[in-house]
């Protein structure tokens, strides 16, 4: 979800314009089915990446460009109305991805430009 643009003079920190919710936040190892329903202004996707152990969500490094490094993903939601990978998920529209996941933690993230150091990430415990 996102809060629409930041009020001018406000820093990060003092008001946050997006967040990213999981729930549940903890699923079964196996077949798990991300379903991503955009429900901000702006178009977003979901990215599944491995979260190290001690390492929060939220912590990875941004790029010059705005986005966190994607290697090691498991897999996306990012296509309007459809499974997979595509352009982002338009406001109002939903997207999913289906992936096998083993036991251990993961970070869900929004990786369009700026998403990501604006709060769109969540963690995801599987058990």
């Amino acid at each position: 979800m996102d809060m629409g643009h930041m009020p001018a003079g406000m820093m990060r920190g003092q008001f946050d314009t997006m967040r990213l919710v999981a729930r549940p936040a903890t699923v079964r190892a196996g077949a798990v089915s991300l379903l991503l329903h955009n429900v901000g202004t702006r178009t977003h996707e979901l990215v599944v990446l491995p979260l190290a152990a001690g390492t929060p969500a939220g912590a990875r490094a941004v790029g010059a460009d705005g986005r966190v490094d994607e290697a090691g993903s498991l897999g996306e939601a990012s296509r309007s109305c459809r499974s997979g990978s595509g352009d982002g998920v338009k406001a109002g529209a939903t997207g999913w991805v289906t992936l096998t996941l083993a036991p251990g933690r993961y970070e869900l993230v929004c990786n369009l430009k700026n998403h990501y150091p604006n709060g769109m990430y969540a963690e995801l415990d599987v058990t």
